[in-house]
């Protein structure tokens, strides 16, 4: 299978199951069409008007050394293994709910303002602690693990932070494992004390903010309902200046009421920030800030400029990375990353302050998705198998799919709560992320040829 396109004036051939990218010329281009149906004596006779002899003849010869590679046209050698193996799942990551309550209110909150449709609440120290227990004790043979800690807010839990953190270490050594901490916080709450504990011992964090001053302040407000903007800019700019080149990521969320949203990541570019992502909201069609089909071919044209943006800032040496263009072309994760996604419900975890353990922290309160609780263990098997069971090769919508290698078949919450069923992605998910992909390869195709051509 391939998959061609063209963009930025760079015609582009994917070869689906061997990972490789090709810019190509027009010939090739159009001989690619007929190749796999047709003789070439019936392809020189389709195209003889529009090329010479021996442009066609090259471009053939080309297209059948990198069929006979494996770099074109690639059979697939993955299919059978992965639907007939049986693998043992071992926890690798583990999404810890430290607080189900924030002090901000997001109009597109998943969570409903933070808690999670249930009481406010903050985990005690004692179920963050099983937690770290839990993560060491099921992960088998695996040496390097995560624990994230999220909300809510979970800077309003600080303190158990501080103590899970210090538990964790101590356990760590006793599994000769090493448990790597993150954090995602909407950043309005930080000071020097939690600034300097978290560059010291968090690997990577995510601060949330929208962007734009009009935008950010439109859906991300205070209690009273001011603006959390002005707060949110001072204190994410502070503290990424003191991370020092630690991992981080500036991460906002594009509506309806900014698919114009290239223009807030370029916003938080220019202030400085060098990892920048902006994601599509998730929610019912029916709210007035929803994304809807209509909206694609915009959202399509805001995607193509950033990814023309970003070439121009690299060129300009004040470049930056967008997270959905973050792509490895020469390696990539290993296949079953790439037929499994994010592990959800087998491999990692959400923890909520009670202890009760979900596929992940968007299924939270969601009991038909609950697998157990931290003193029983996961008890509800036949969730895990279905989770098990949901790879790109177990969903017909993903089986004919090019980019189904770089989605991994979408996210599950996203299809259990617009479809019913894990195995049916979300459409409007499908189109979106196609459409990074196409740019974040143009994107490599682009300084690849810029590299060639300087040589």
């Amino acid at each position: 299978m391939i998959h061609k396109y063209e963009l930025n004036g760079i015609k582009i051939v994917i070869d689906v199951n061997s990972g490789s990218v090709h810019a190509v010329d027009e010939v090739m281009w159009d001989i690619l069409d007929l190749y796999k149906n047709n003789s070439f004596a019936e392809i020189k006779k389709n195209l003889g008007e529009k090329y010479i002899q021996q442009d066609m003849d090259d471009a053939y010869e080309e297209i059948r050394k990198l069929e006979k590679s494996n770099l074109l046209f690639t059979p697939d050698i993955y299919e059978e293994k992965v639907l007939n193996e049986k693998r043992e799942y071992h926890t690798k990551a583990l999404c810890l709910n430290i607080a189900h309550d924030c002090n901000i209110r997001c109009g597109y909150c998943f969570a409903s303002t933070g808690n999670y449709h249930g009481g406010r609440k903050l985990m005690p120290l004692e179920i963050a602690k099983k937690s770290i227990d839990f993560l060491l004790e099921t992960s088998g043979n695996r040496k390097n693990l995560e624990l994230d800690f999220f909300g809510g807010e979970p800077l309003l839990n600080f303190d158990v932070i501080k103590k899970t953190v210090e538990y964790g270490r101590d356990r760590e050594k006793e599994f000769n494992k090493k448990i790597g901490f993150t954090m995602t916080t909407n950043a309005t709450l930080l000071n020097d004390e939690m600034e300097d504990f978290i560059n010291e011992n968090m690997n990577n964090v995510v601060l949330s903010i929208d962007g734009r001053k009009d935008i950010n302040d439109s859906m991300r407000r205070n209690v009273d309902g001011t603006g959390t903007f002005d707060q949110i800019i001072n204190n994410i700019d502070r503290f990424v200046k003191k991370r020092e080149g630690k991992s981080y990521y500036v991460r906002g969320t594009f509506t309806s009421k900014n698919l114009d949203f290239s223009n807030d990541v370029l916003f938080l570019a220019d202030k400085g920030f060098k990892e920048v992502s902006i994601e599509p909201v998730v929610t019912e069609s029916n709210k007035p800030y929803a994304l809807r089909e209509d909206h694609l071919p915009k959202i399509y044209e805001e995607y193509e400029k950033l990814a023309n943006k970003i070439i121009e800032y690299r060129n300009e040496g004040k470049g930056f990375n967008f997270y959905h263009y973050m792509i490895d072309l020469d390696g990539g994760p290993c296949v079953y990353k790439r037929v499994t996604a994010c592990g959800s419900g087998i491999e990692y975890y959400a923890i909520t302050p009670e202890g009760n353990i979900y596929p992940c922290h968007q299924f939270v309160g969601n009991d038909r998705f609950l697998l157990g609780n931290l003193d029983s263990g996961i008890v509800n098997k036949g969730i895990q198998e279905d989770f098990s069971k949901n790879t790109v090769y177990h969903k017909q919508k993903c089986k004919d799919c090019w980019a189904k290698f770089y989605c991994s078949g979408g996210c599950r919450a996203n299809a259990a709560a617009f479809n019913g069923d894990l195995s049916i992605p979300y459409d409007m998910e499908c189109n979106l992320q196609k459409k990074r992909v196409e740019c974040a390869i143009m994107i490599k195709v682009h300084e690849a040829i810029k590299v060639s051509s300087s040589k």
